[in-house]
């Protein structure tokens, strides 16, 4: 059983940065064997690919939409990831899930994840 918590959210002007975290925990897991991913689900839309990180952390990909202005960084001693946002724009406003899966690549589908956290809300004023 995996478990994972995301924590970092909140209310922001536009232009301005907030930085996410998500922990990892469970009997066995170890984040060296996992990749690592970030969703995000607007009210009324499909929870869609924000940025993904491989095993190792040394392979990101990023959606197009946040291409150069968000980060994602994976710490394995800690079990913990990171997605740092700057130039935030009111339409990155959605609730933000972490994701762990054992794909390589890393993956990017919804699909390739079986284990998510709760979720962290981010709001980006105009």
């Amino acid at each position: 059983q995996v478990q994972l918590v995301e924590s970092g959210g909140g209310l922001v002007q536009a232009g301005g940065s907030l930085r996410l975290s998500c922990a990892a925990s469970g009997r066995t897991f170890s984040d060296y064997a996992y990749a690592r991913g970030w969703f995000r689900q607007a009210p009324g839309k499909e929870r869609e690919f924000v940025a993904a990180i491989n095993y190792s952390g040394g392979r990101t990909v990023y959606a197009d939409s946040v291409k150069g202005r968000f980060t994602m960084s994976k710490d394995n001693s800690a079990n913990t990831v990171y997605l740092q946002m700057d130039g935030l724009l009111p339409e990155d406003t959605a609730v933000y899930y972490c994701a762990a899966g054992l794909g390589t690549g890393p993956p990017t589908s919804r699909a390739d994840y079986p284990y998510w956290g709760q979720g962290t809300q981010v709001t980006v004023s105009s």
